[in-house]
């Protein structure tokens, strides 16, 4: 069962080719929205802005910390420092953590895929 609906977009990690006008393609797919990219796969994440990362929206990521060395962060545009308490969280489980523009992230989250590390990312969709 997988964090946000019955089943992901894809049950596997996969890099992301563009994004922009509201989404994203990965994979021969294209999601409108923004995504996590799991190891147990793509999924849908319902958050639109920074002002809604929470502990909750997290959730999923914490559940799979075990398979996850490093988390990218991609808050669209907008530039945006974690809340120390939430940054602890990802401490406590020994994820390390990037907070960068959703670009950034992007790039990052497609190199440190393809040299086969334990990577995961939130990435929030731009206009």
């Amino acid at each position: 069962m997988g964090p946000h609906r019955d089943a992901p977009h894809l049950p596997r990690l996969a890099a992301i080719d563009s994004y922009g006008n509201g989404g994203f393609r990965f994979a021969d797919m294209s999601h409108r929205g923004s995504l996590l990219c799991l190891p147990s796969g793509i999924w849908a994440w319902p958050v639109a802005s920074v002002s809604d990362l929470s502990e909750d929206a997290f959730a999923p990521v914490f559940a799979e910390a075990d398979a996850i060395d490093f988390f990218l962060l991609g808050t669209g545009r907008d530039f945006w420092v974690m809340p120390e308490p939430l940054r602890w969280r990802f401490r406590e489980r020994a994820v390390g953590l990037e907070v960068t523009q959703t670009g950034t992230a992007i790039r990052t989250f497609n190199i440190v895929l393809a040299e086969g590390r334990r990577v995961a990312a939130g990435l929030l969709a731009v206009a």
